[in-house]
């Protein structure tokens, strides 16, 4: 990997690291919180920049889905509640996702690759549904939806290139995933400690992946 790209990426672990501390300190720390973790991102979407492409729209759909995640970043860290601006954001940020898998590949080319996807979303769905409030339901379920056939999609794009940057691109789309079902289900159904640190741990590994998959696409 080239030295700027390098860097970028140490950057983007580093911040992150640093944001993920931030979330487990006192509150007159807090501040912290609002300084690295929408740094991290947008230290990733750099990454996604820095790198020269085979193809630009490739680039450009990630990077855009990385420019949404952003904004999903923020509204989730806001002192108010900001859970459905935050939701649509990254609802966004999926379907640029699903567009850059879907470049030079067939949309659904593996439908076996998504069953896994849509099985572990039912079930995430299923334990988290009492607890969501009525306005919320119909949103979450087209969220999950979406997520679910951004994984699929990722894995088939592997399946049918067999190139290592799009098996980066399918781990990193089912990091996303695993990232998503511990925020909900700490949210909505059990709360624990250490749902945060594995949230944005698999939520950043998740972006890094998919930013590094940019490099030979």
């Amino acid at each position: 990997m080239p030295t700027l790209q390098l860097a970028l990426a140490v950057s983007a672990a580093l911040v992150a690291v640093l944001a993920i501390r931030a979330h487990y300190l006192d509150e007159s720390r807090r501040w912290q919180v609002y300084a690295f973790k929408p740094l991290a991102t947008l230290l990733i979407l750099a990454l996604a920049l820095a790198f020269t492409p085979v193809r630009a729209d490739y680039q450009w759909a990630i990077a855009a889905g990385l420019l949404f995640s952003t904004a999903g970043d923020i509204f989730l860290m806001l002192p108010r509640d900001r859970f459905v601006a935050g939701l649509a954001s990254f609802l966004v940020a999926h379907l640029c996702y699903v567009g850059a898998f879907s470049i030079g590949v067939p949309f659904g080319a593996a439908p076996l690759l998504w069953l896994p996807f849509f099985a572990a979303g039912g079930l995430v769905l299923a334990l988290v549904w009492p607890g969501l409030k009525p306005a919320l339901r119909a949103p979450v379920a087209v969220y999950v939806i979406v997520i679910a056939a951004m994984a699929g999609q990722a894995a088939g794009r592997w399946h049918m290139t067999g190139s290592v940057v799009a098996l980066a691109a399918a781990v990193g789309a089912g990091l996303f995933v695993v990232s998503d079902a511990v925020l909900a289900i700490d949210r909505f159904r059990w709360k624990f400690r250490a749902a945060r640190a594995v949230t944005l741990a698999t939520y950043w590994a998740a972006q890094l992946l998919i930013a590094l998959s940019i490099s030979g696409a």
